[in-house]
């Protein structure tokens, strides 16, 4: 079972990239609620997935906060 105790502030990577010109796998978790509202690093591009999608994404948390 994966670790889902994260909070605003984390690095998180997710199982697929970003189709941003970097390619990115990783995202900073810029709102927790419902929805969750996360930041790509590569190229700044914010995105809002529900929690359920996220849940199902998630690969493992980088860093916390």
């Amino acid at each position: 079972m994966k670790d889902l105790n994260y909070s605003v502030g984390d690095i998180v990577e997710l199982k697929k990239e970003h189709p941003c010109s970097n390619r990115s796998k990783q995202f900073e978790i810029v709102r927790v609620g419902a929805d969750i509202k996360i930041k790509c690093l590569g190229c700044g591009n914010v995105l809002m997935l529900t929690r359920d999608n996220f849940n199902q994404r998630l690969k493992k948390i980088v860093s916390k906060k």
